[in-house]
Order: structure tokens, then C-alpha cells, then sequence
């Protein structure tokens, strides 16, 4: 079968999604319903999880289905899923799901399970025999008193089961409750951004979790109403998640987690749910609509990668069920038909309106998206999963100075142990490149027209140990010290101009490297010199991304000295040879850009 990419102007075609999605991956559950295991190489975990997955995060997708209509004319959907509930927690039955005690991943999908239970509460839960309501509450017990959840976003997991948990009469900690909720606040940063965890790890999660999960959680039975600061940040964070948005519908491809692809849709829906006020609701599900038709489907089944299977975009943690997480995409089917976000006028994009400059402080982004090719770039200097000034080695799923809705990062071995693309970094006598986690960002901002945005990195080349669980996080090894880096970016439209400064360069450092974008097909990495004589090659890279290959990454090499060196990036489609000129003198930079527009831009520089 051909893939094909929904049009979803009508309810009816997004409910028509989905339920061809839920019927193809019907086709491989078990014979109770309880264990859906979809095609693919067995998932890091396991089969017995890989089949809880697959029911449970379907099951996410069915509960908005039965939501947003009542239950009418979906009894076999309802049956099937209650057939898999009983199934699944007997502990009798051959198709029993693994238990929360005997493996953590049951953790995370028992959230996804009992918060459905209690949307689709009349069509579901109420008709269950006795017997099945008390296995069920069994199953989900163990989540109280255990203190092994991580603090990101899985503490959700565990409060959204003991929320259900208390709403029917099982065992429940508001001691824990309330602290999952505290943890949850220490996420907060500025902007209505959140990170996971303690470290600077910005991704989708915080849309497709972080915000996600309090508009959720407060319809369940017995939780308190949306907090006023959850609805203020989702309404702020909205302004960066619409402008992060590609004039395709792509989603940025960056962070861990890419197979969940239209998951990136759910903070759209979340925002319409919270009824925010500051963005229209037409806007939010056009969005919406126009990520989850970015990714088309083969035979109506989510594989393992983006626009179809390339299993090395996965963590280790993903199995063949994985990618239904994706459902939350969708979560707009749970919305009634006479709900106003169905007859709201559709709001195109911001990069459909006109070009985007956008400074984004939490993450250190600073956001650049272009109307002529609806290409939104972001240039980075401050997300690397890491901690500022605890060196670590670069995973290139967030240490790389830039992302886009129309690249990846070099994901091939190299892409983890020797940074190339969208890097700054020193080279020892045995080609080893230097990484940058571990930086002090010195903030982004706007300033008169431009972008600008800092940081300074106590380089570290990467010796690689013995493999560990890839999680997202870069590689393990020993780290030796390469020298001090300092990267500004001034940024406009397509271009970025990058002003580069080494010191206290490690004696093994041989050169400066400094990589372009990773482009495939016809898009064009522009990478010219402007300060400083740079000598030019072209890396390439076979099966190194998502988005087919080979992936081309130019670079440009200059001796170390410790003066400024400029060079100017371009992503684009066009074939002509960009020309910029530069002058740098201390802390004011005047450029003249290739669309001849001049620029007076203050640097804060330490000398």
C-alpha cells in the first residue's frame, strides 16, 4: 500500500484516522485483546512489554474515540478494549500484562490505562464485572508507596493512577500526590517552558507531557480544576510551539522520543481544552491537523522512525508499540462533535504569514522561520540534556548548535562520538572532535532586527566506554580537556553568521572545525567564510538520518589562534552562493547580509 497523508478539515476525517489506525493494529492483538504486539524487531524491553504497549497506548486513542461520541455506535470498540482489561489483569490468564512491580515500563503505560478508565468511565469501567474492577485495582495498586519513579516527567504516571485509584476506592497517598505535583513545579522555567527533569533537557516533552498531563489530569474524577499558572504557561508556551511549527507541518526535529512524530499536535489540543485565551481555537487544530498530515502511513500501522521505519531514531526503551504514544496527537477526537473548535475558521501558521524571529530564553533558542520555503530553523545556545559547567559527551539530539523542521542530526555512530554538523569543535591529531555539553549559555535575544544569541563551552574530546541504554543522553567515556570556546550567533531570515573565539587550546588541538547544516535531497547547507581563511571540505554521511540519505554536512577548517573567526551559515533551497561581509571590533559587530540589509549588533564579550 502507497503511504498516504490525512486531510483533516472535518471531525469526520479525523475520526475516520482513527479508526483506521485503531483497526490495523486491532489485526495483532491477542485473543483476549489484552496483548497488541505490532510487526517489528522485538523492543528493548521485551515482548511482554511490547504487547502491553501496544495495547495501552491504542487504548489511549480508543478512550478519546468512545469520549468525544458518547460510546454511541463504538460497543465493539468498548468491548474489545474491556475483553483486553480483563485479559490483561488476571493474573490467571496466559495474556497477563506485566506487572508494575516486575518491570518499570508498566509504570508509565498503567498511567495511559487508567487514565482512559476513567474518561470512558460509563462505557467502560461502570460495565465491568466485579471480579475484573478488583484486578484492576490490583494491578494499579503497587504505584502506591513506590518511591522509585524518576523525577521527570513519569511523576504524572504515578499521579494519574493514584487519582483514579482514589475516584473508585483503592488504595492512594495524597502525601505522594501532593509531591509528584511539587516536583512537577520544579520543571517551571521562563515562558511557560518546562524541562524534564533538573537538567537542561527541552524537547517535546514539554508539550506532548509536561503540558499535556495537567489539562488532563484535571478532568479527571475527584482532581482539582486547572490550575490558573498551568493555564498561564500553556498559553504562553502555545506562542513558541506555533512558531516551532514548519510550514509542512513538521514538527523540530530534535530531543529524544522522534518515533512518537504527531504526538508533537498534543499541546495544540491541550491548549483548546484549557480554553486558552490567547490563541484561537482554529489556530490551535489547524496546527494541529497540519503535523499529524505531515507523517504519512504505510498499511495504517506507526513504525519504528519519522516518515517511515529507520529503527536508530528509537531510545532503547522503544519497542514496535512505542510510536502509538502518538495518539495523544489525536487527542482532539475526544472533543463532541457541537464542540466550537469543529466550526472555528481554520488560522494558517505563523511561518505561512510571514517570517518568524523569536528569542527563546528557557531552552536558549533563538527561533528563525522563513515564509518563502516554511522552513523554521532554531539555533541553540542553551539545551544539551546536561547541567552548566558539569562537562559531558554531546548527543546530537540536543547539544547541536542548530535543528530544523527540514534536517536531522547526523545520527550514525559518528554523529554520537565526533560532532560535525551544526558544531563548533577543536580536532586532535587523531581526528577526534571535541564536545560542548556542559556550556555556559549566556542568553538569547532580539536586538533590532536580529538574533543573538551566546555561549561559552570548556571544550572536551570523547574517548567512548563500553556501551550503555541509549535514553537520548550522550555517550558515555572519559573526557580530556580540549580548550575554550566561545560562539555567538546573529541570526536573520536563513542565515546565521557565527563569530567563533578559541583560548587555552589543549597542545593535542590541532584545528578549528566548523559544520554546517546536515541536508539531504535538494536543500542546500550554505557554509562561507567571512572572517579568517578557511579551508572548505564536505563529510557524508550513508544512512545517517530519518529523512533519507546520504546527508551532507560542509565544513571549514582554520588554524587556532585567538582571534575572532566569522562564517556564515545558510538553509536553504536555493542553489546561489550567499555574500556577507563582517567587521568585528570588541563588542560590536556591523554586518552587511546577503540580502544587503546592514546591521550594528552589540556582543557581550569577555575579554
Amino acid at each position: 500500500m502507497q503511504p498516504s497523508s490525512p486531510a483533516l478539515s472535518r471531525r469526520a476525517d479525523w475520526t475516520a484516522y482513527a479508526d483506521r489506525l485503531l483497526a490495523a493494529a486491532h489485526r495483532h492483538a491477542s485473543p483476549s485483546h489484552a496483548l497488541i504486539t505490532l510487526p517489528g524487531t522485538e523492543g528493548g524491553h521485551g515482548r511482554a512489554v511490547d504487547g502491553l504497549e501496544g495495547f495501552a497506548r491504542t487504548f489511549l486513542l480508543a478512550g478519546f474515540r468512545l469520549a468525544g461520541d458518547q460510546g454511541r455506535d463504538l460497543e465493539s470498540l468498548a468491548e474489545r478494549y474491556a475483553a483486553g482489561l480483563a485479559a490483561g489483569t488476571d493474573p490467571g490468564s496466559p495474556e497477563r500484562w506485566v506487572r508494575l512491580t516486575e518491570h518499570p515500563q508498566a509504570k508509565v503505560e498503567a498511567a495511559s490505562i487508567a487514565l482512559i478508565l476513567d474518561m470512558t468511565r460509563p462505557w467502560i469501567w461502570d460495565r465491568l464485572d466485579p471480579v475484573v474492577r478488583e484486578h484492576v485495582v490490583d494491578y494499579l495498586s503497587p504505584a502506591v508507596g513506590d518511591d522509585t519513579y524518576p523525577r521527570i516527567n513519569w511523576v504524572w504516571f504515578r499521579l494519574v493512577v493514584q487519582t483514579f485509584l482514589r475516584s473508585v476506592g483503592g488504595p492512594f497517598s495524597t502525601t505522594e500526590m501532593a509531591a509528584d505535583l511539587a516536583t512537577h513545579d520544579t520543571f517551571r522555567r521562563a515562558d511557560g517552558w518546562l524541562s524534564d527533569g533538573s537538567s537542561r533537557a527541552y524537547d517535546h516533552y514539554t508539550g506532548w507531557a509536561l503540558h499535556l498531563y495537567p489539562v488532563l489530569w484535571s478532568r479527571m474524577s475527584g482532581a482539582p480544576p486547572l490550575r490558573p499558572a498551568d493555564r498561564e504557561a500553556l498559553d504562553r508556551f502555545l506562542f513558541d510551539a506555533l512558531a516551532l511549527t514548519g510550514g509542512d507541518g513538521s514538527p523540530l526535529v530534535q530531543g529524544r522520543s522522534l518515533i512518537y512524530r504527531f504526538a508533537a499536535a498534543a499541546p495544540f489540543w491541550a491548549g483548546v481544552l484549557a480554553d486558552v485565551p490567547s490563541h484561537p481555537p482554529g489556530r490551535l487544530r489547524q496546527a494541529a491537523a497540519r503535523i499529524v498530515g505531515h507523517f504519512p502511513l504505510r498499511d495504517d500501522l506507526l513504525t519504528l522512525g519519522w516518515h517511515g521505519p529507520w529503527p536508530r531514531l528509537a531510545q532503547s526503551y522503544s519497542g514496535p508499540g512505542s510510536p502509538y504514544w502518538a495518539s495523544k496527537g489525536l487527542l482532539g477526537v475526544a472533543l463532541p462533535a457541537d464542540h466550537p473548535v469543529w466550526a472555528a475558521p481554520a488560522e494558517p501558521l505563523p511561518v505561512e504569514t510571514g517570517d518568524v524571529l523569536r528569542a527563546v530564553r528557557a531552552p536558549g533558542w533563538l527561533i528563525s522561520g522563513t515564509r518563502a520555503d516554511g522552513i523554521v530553523r532554531v539555533i541553540n545556545h542553551g539545551t544539551d540534556h546536561g547541567t552548566e559547567g558539569v562537562p559531558g559527551a554531546d548527543s546530537p539530539l540536543y547539544a547541536r548548535l542548530g535543528y530544523s523542521t527540514a534536517t536531522a542530526p547526523v545520527l550514525d555512530e559518528s554523529g554520537w562520538t565526533d560532532p560535525l554538523d551544526q558544531s563548533v569543535v577543536l580536532v586532535d591529531p587523531a581526528g577526534r572532535r571535541s564536545h560542548r555539553t556542559g556550556m555556559r549559555a549566556l542568553g538569547v535575544h532580539l536586538q533590532e532586527g536580529v538574533g543573538v544569541g551566546g555561549s561559552i563551552t570548556e571544550a572536551h574530546w570523547l574517548e567512548p566506554g563500553p556501551p550503555a541504554r541509549d535514553h537520548g543522553q550522550g555517550r558515555p567515556g572519559k573526557l580530556r580537556p580540549a580548550g575554550r570556546i566561545t560562539v555567538f550567533s546573529l541570526v536573520r531570515g536563513p542565515w546565521e553568521i557565527r563569530l567563533v573565539r578559541v583560548a587555552d587550546a589543549a597542545a593535542e588541538a590541532v584545528r578549528l572545525r566548523i559544520g554546517g547544516w546536515p541536508v539531504t535531497g535538494t536543500l542546500v547547507s550554505a557554509l562561507i567564510p567571512v572572517v579568517g581563511d578557511g579551508t572548505p571540505g564536505v563529510s557524508e554521511h550513508d544512512d545517517a538520518g530519518p529523512l533519507g540519505g546520504p546527508v551532507r554536512v560542509p565544513w571549514l577548517d582554520f588554524p587556532i589562534g585567538d582571534g575572532w573567526i566569522a562564517v556564515l551559515t545558510e538553509l536553504t533551497t536555493s542553489e546561489i552562493p550567499p555574500r556577507c561581509h563582517v567587521d568585528i571590533r570588541g563588542g560590536q559587530v556591523r554586518a552587511v547580509w546577503p540580502d544587503a540589509v546592514r546591521t550594528h549588533t552589540r556582543i557581550d564579550i569577555e575579554e
